[in-house]
């Protein structure tokens, strides 16, 4: 597996990942009507942010964005998204493309890294935050309706540098 920097070329591949985990509505706070156009909008980000694919030759198995968490005054603080495609999930995926965010931020400058919405129920990817230096800062409970679980929390979660 290769991380590499996402060319538009891509972007047919990256859309059916960001579709099926946006549609699940389990993790992510998007519109599960999202359209391939919006999905673009909000995933590929522009400089000084960075988006990424996991590949294993030309095949796409997740995708990540990083940049700064907050404009201006909270710039110095970076924040990043994962997105493994379904049939590629339980092979360290989401772990490489975390590792790789983190090492990014690092090398620009940034006091840390914040999520601001990481949903409760998604243990798999909270154990794998806190393996790689995360901590859970704060909980606002019910702010996620899944779809199975009714209302759960969104941790924010922080890793400094």
């Amino acid at each position: 597996m290769e991380i590499r920097e996402f060319t538009d070329a891509d972007w047919p591949q990256v859309w059916p990942i960001v579709h099926e985990v946006v549609q699940a509505r389990d993790t992510y706070t998007y519109d599960p009507d999202l359209s391939a156009d919006d999905g673009r909008e909000i995933w590929i980000e522009s400089p000084p942010g960075l988006t990424v694919v996991a590949v294993d030759g030309d095949h796409v198995l997740g995708t990540a964005k990083m940049g700064p968490n907050r404009p201006g005054p909270g710039s110095h603080v970076s924040t990043a998204s994962f997105m493994v495609a379904a049939d590629a999930r339980g092979r360290g995926i989401g772990s490489a493309l975390c590792a790789y965010a983190l090492d990014w931020a690092r090398s620009r400058g940034y006091a840390g890294m914040q999520f601001n919405a990481v949903t409760e129920s998604n243990t798999g990817a909270v154990k794998v935050y806190e393996r790689l230096g995360f901590r859970i800062v704060g909980t606002v409970p019910g702010a996620f309706e899944h779809p199975a679980l009714g209302r759960v929390g969104l941790h924010v979660m922080y890793c400094p540098f």
